[in-house]
């Protein structure tokens, strides 16, 4: 294991320091399917998923990648088994306890984007207390959406705001982008620029939904417990090698 980013310039696998992703967005799907795929309850695949958090999490931090969002439990989540609820709350409390001491060590910072209303309380003390700990780190940031929606997020983002211009803090007209970025769950942080998902799904699903705007989008057909290194590295080659535009041309004619 290694702690250490790589060189400013380039890496073992020929990506320029400068085409790196700032922010790398993903959506670990495909847990429940691996798991049944594999004759196991649907709880084994979170189990297993836990090991791909880590690997990818360390490989963020080694290559010197700004943030790292992953998509942890969706606000529509809460539709599932309760006895899978309880379970990924315990995987959450767990992961925050066992993995503290490797985010400290490889300088890692932690946030969480979501609403806190119906996440446990015992996850939720030890999410607080790494968040805590590791607020002064200067890696990594590594953010997880939990209880996360990007439609919620919006709306509380618009309750947010008309609460300023209520209160005479603000006038409509001075609403703009950067406005409702800065009442975002986000607000601070990179847009992502390449987001990651698994399991072959070609959808959003209520990820982001206002940064992803001109993010890359990478799809795998491996489940989130198939997931590895070498897959997050592929996924970094292709993002270097996209010609991105933001709606203009590189190379006017």
């Amino acid at each position: 294991m290694t702690t250490q980013s790589l060189p400013n310039d380039v890496n073992e696998f020929d990506v320029p320091q400068e085409r790196l992703p700032r922010h790398i967005a993903i959506i670990m799907d495909g847990n429940g399917r691996w798991a049944q795929r594999q004759g196991l309850p649907r709880i084994e695949g979170h189990r297993r998923g836990v090991k791909s958090v880590r690997n990818t999490v360390e490989e963020c931090a080694r290559l010197g990648i700004e943030q790292l969002t992953l998509y942890c439990l969706s606000s529509e989540n809460w539709k599932r088994p309760r006895t899978e609820l309880d379970f990924l709350m315990h995987l959450l409390e767990q992961y925050m306890i066992e993995e503290r001491s490797l985010i400290m060590q490889q300088n890692i910072r932690v946030q969480v984007i979501g609403r806190r209303a119906g996440v446990a309380d015992h996850a939720l003390r030890e999410i607080d207390k790494t968040i805590e700990l590791s607020r002064d780190n200067t890696g990594t940031c590594l953010c997880l959406a939990i209880n996360y929606g990007g439609r919620l997020e919006i709306v509380d983002a618009v309750r947010d705001i008309a609460g300023c211009v209520q209160a005479g803090q603000l006038t409509p007209d001075q609403i703009d982008e950067s406005v409702i970025s800065e009442h975002l769950y986000t607000r601070g942080m990179p847009d992502p620029d390449l987001m990651i998902r698994t399991a072959g799904e070609m959808r959003i699903s209520n990820y982001l939904l206002w940064q992803i705007s001109y993010a890359e989008l990478w799809v795998t057909q491996k489940a989130w417990p198939e997931f590895g290194v070498e897959d997050l590295q592929h996924a970094i080659r292709d993002f270097a090698a996209r010609d991105r535009r933001f709606g203009g041309l590189n190379n006017p004619a």
